[in-house]
């Protein structure tokens, strides 16, 4: 190339270069923050959260339409709360019974190996509402929370106003309901 030519192009690009940074940005989409969940020490949080948020959105919807009877003992907001804050409730309930339910533990196995990964969810549960995991499939974290979304959301649908997802054991234990109930009460998408 010659050298001329080198100098025009040179040219060219350094008078270039400062149009370019006038340039109008691309807007970006900014996330809004996930919700606080018990899980979120845990690796897979992000994931295990996104995952309940978008079966929520989808097969769970009824669940943030419907107000159980007895939500007050759990989410004193939620009757005035916004779609998101229930979303959010429901993620952070979820997340308190997973505790109980598996020590948030993706590979759990309950009763004899009957009921499977975080949620514990019989693999005859999970066909018959429609899941589409195989008994292997329930060890997935994500997936196991997007099929007792729809569990809960079938039950509410079902019954019309469910209690709060009284399928889970630890929501007999009046011990383990009262703990679960303590950490929701005070999260901030349940204050009134």
């Amino acid at each position: 190339m010659p050298v001329t030519s080198f100098r025009s192009l040179l040219l060219v690009a350094l008078v270039m270069l400062p149009l370019a940074a006038c340039s109008t940005p691309q807007s970006v989409e900014v996330p809004t923050a996930l919700p606080v969940a018990q899980w979120d020490h845990r690796p897979e949080a992000t994931k295990w959260t996104k995952s309940t948020l978008n079966a929520l959105k989808a097969e769970g919807a009824v669940l943030l339409s419907a107000v159980p009877d007895d939500v007050e003992d759990f989410c004193p907001g939620y009757r005035t709360a916004s779609t998101e804050e229930r979303s959010a409730f429901w993620t952070g309930l979820f997340s308190s019974i997973a505790r109980y339910e598996s020590t948030w533990n993706p590979e759990a196995k309950g009763g004899g190996g009957r009921y499977l990964g975080l949620m514990q969810i019989s693999p005859t549960t999970a066909r018959y509402v429609g899941c589409e995991e195989t008994a292997s499939g329930l060890y997935d974290g994500a997936s196991n929370l997007a099929c007792a979304v729809k569990i809960a959301a079938r039950k509410a649908d079902r019954a019309g106003v469910a209690e709060v997802v009284s399928d889970w054991g630890p929501m007999h234990d009046p011990a383990k309901r009262a703990q679960i109930s303590k950490w929701t009460r005070t999260q901030a998408y349940c204050q009134v």
